[in-house]
């Protein structure tokens, strides 16, 4: 898997701790879109796509399977973040 293309809307919103959007195109055929970009007490992180579900929680509607793959999603988005504009 290679994450071939990032695109980030930066969220310039007072007291909000969403700083962005990001979407993705895994080996130029595969899109995940919304993926939010978040300020937590540690730093930027990313929070996959979710869907609030009928008892009120979220659940991810595409999300990496493993560690590895999260750090490479999280790496490339947040590179691609501190360099828009």
């Amino acid at each position: 898997m290679k994450i071939t293309s990032v695109t980030v809307k930066k969220i310039d919103k007072e007291n909000s701790r969403m700083k962005g959007i990001a979407s993705v195109l895994i080996d130029d055929c595969f899109a995940v879109h919304d993926i939010r970009i978040i300020e937590g007490d540690n730093g930027l992180f990313i929070a996959m796509p979710s869907r609030q579900t009928s008892t009120g929680g979220y659940r991810d509607i595409a999300h990496p399977i493993n560690s590895e793959t999260r750090q490479v999603f999280e790496k490339e988005i947040i590179e691609a973040y501190e360099k828009a504009e």
